[in-house]
Formats: structure tokens, C-alpha cells, sequence
């Protein structure tokens, strides 16, 4: 096992709420002279810019997680990974379906850039990704588990758009293993606050927009590998796995 430094919630063009800075070359380059050796895209809604990134961190010697944040039917955001990138194609062609069919406006919400990896502009996502899905909080884990999946509720230190935030209690159902926090959150605040989170585990990222954000929150990981399979062992603490933030 070796240990690896992770930021596994960070934006791309794509993103509405983000900047146009964050191309697949800019962005790897950032996260390289952050120290960070394993990454993953999370745009809202969508894992359409996932290859081109996934082609660019290979090439830099990255290690890469196909990811999305999903908003749900609550304002939810739930940080889904995939070690199959076929899977995660197949489970972001549902979610796209599943928006609410809010166009999105440029002038108001921001650009949503589809890209390759030699940052040629491939379209325009018409569709708002800002937007929630139809699916609820029971129902985005249950067809992302069918994908094989990895469920964790992002930033749930945040005073918005988190399971707390939304729901005011973490559900015993569906139960999750790892909770996602931002860059300043105190985990030991977070246990004395919420006492149904003793034995779980925390993942620490940035949740970078903009690229002075990369690596403003990491975590670092002792796995035998940088795959989801692995970051759900760690989070069980298996056989001498655990993360720590």
C-alpha cells in the first residue's frame, strides 16, 4: 500500500458556476504543482468532460476517478465515483434524463463548455446544470449503485446544497461510509455536532471552481491503489486502509 494526496471534488469548464481557466491542461498542470497525485472531475449533473480530463491526467502522470455532483430532487449535492468509465457514461446518460428541462442562460448561470482533450470546443450543454434532478436522495444512490457507483455526500459542513443543510439530520438511510467536507471544516466539530457520524470517515477537497482553489482541501489516502473500490476501503478502514484529513 502507498499513500496518495487526493482532491476528488474539483469542477471543469463544463461547470456553470466555474471558470473558463479550468481546461484539462491548465488544471492537471495546477493540480501537479499542488502535490497532488490523484484527481477527479466533478461537474454538476454531468460526466461529459470525464474523458477529455481522464486522457490529459494519463498523459501527466495524474491518477484520474470519473466523478459527478449530483444535485437531487432536496438541493442535495451527492459526489458519485466510477471505476468504469462505460458505467459512468451509461449512469450520466439517466441523470442527464433526469433534469429538470431548464434551459440553461449563459448571461445568468455561465458557460457550460464541452471539451476534448486537446481543448477543442466540442458544444455548447444547453441544458441547465445548476439545475436539480428529478430523482430524490433514495433514488439517485439506488440507479447509481446499479452503475456501480460510489455514493458520498459532498461538503457537509456546507450551509448549502448539503445533506445537512437540506434534511437538518444525517439519515440512517441510505447509509454512507465516507462524508465529504470542505477545505476549513473541523471533523472533531462535526462529531461533537452530529454524533451519527462516529465511525465514519471524511474526504477532504477543494471543490475547485477556479484554479487558485485546486488543492485548497486534499486528503490523504492509504490504499493499494487510486480506484474507487480502494477509496471505499479505505473509508472502511479494511486491512490497514484509512484516509485522513
Amino acid at each position: 500500500m502507498r499513500w496518495f494526496t487526493a482532491d476528488l471534488h474539483l469542477h471543469s469548464v463544463l461547470s456553470p458556476c466555474g471558470g473558463l481557466e479550468m481546461s484539462p491542461r491548465d488544471l492537471i498542470a495546477q493540480v501537479k504543482r499542488k502535490g497532488i497525485d490523484w484527481m477527479a472531475i466533478t461537474d454538476h449533473n454531468s460526466l461529459a468532460n470525464c474523458s477529455a480530463y481522464a486522457s490529459v491526467a494519463a498523459r501527466e502522470g495524474v491518477h484520474f476517478t470519473w466523478g459527478v455532483e449530483v444535485q437531487t430532487a432536496e438541493e442535495i449535492h451527492l459526489l458519485i465515483y466510477f471505476d468504469s468509465s462505460e458505467k459512468g457514461k451509461e449512469f450520466g446518460e439517466l441523470l442527464y434524463d433526469s433534469l429538470l428541462p431548464l434551459e440553461n442562460n449563459p448571461d445568468f448561470f455561465g458557460d457550460q463548455v464541452i471539451i476534448d482533450e486537446n481543448e477543442n470546443i466540442l458544444g455548447m450543454e444547453p441544458k441547465a446544470l445548476i439545475n436539480s434532478s428529478i430523482w430524490d436522495l433514495n433514488t439517485t444512490v439506488e440507479t447509481a449503485l446499479k452503475f456501480g457507483g460510489y455514493c458520498v455526500p459532498a461538503h457537509i459542513d456546507a450551509e448549502a446544497n448539503s445533506i445537512i443543510s437540506q434534511l437538518g439530520f444525517i439519515p440512517p438511510f441510505p447509509e454512507f461510509d465516507l462524508f465529504g467536507i470542505t477545505a476549513r471544516a473541523n471533523p472533531e466539530q462535526l462529531l461533537n455536532r452530529y454524533p451519527s457520524l462516529e465511525g465514519k470517515s471524511f474526504l477532504r477537497a477543494s471543490d475547485a471552481h477556479y484554479l487558485s482553489d485546486v488543492g485548497s482541501g486534499t486528503s490523504k489516502i492509504l490504499a493499494k491503489e487510486p480506484s474507487v473500490y480502494e477509496l471505499a476501503q479505505a473509508a472502511l478502514r479494511a486491512e490497514g486502509r484509512k484516509i485522513e484529513v
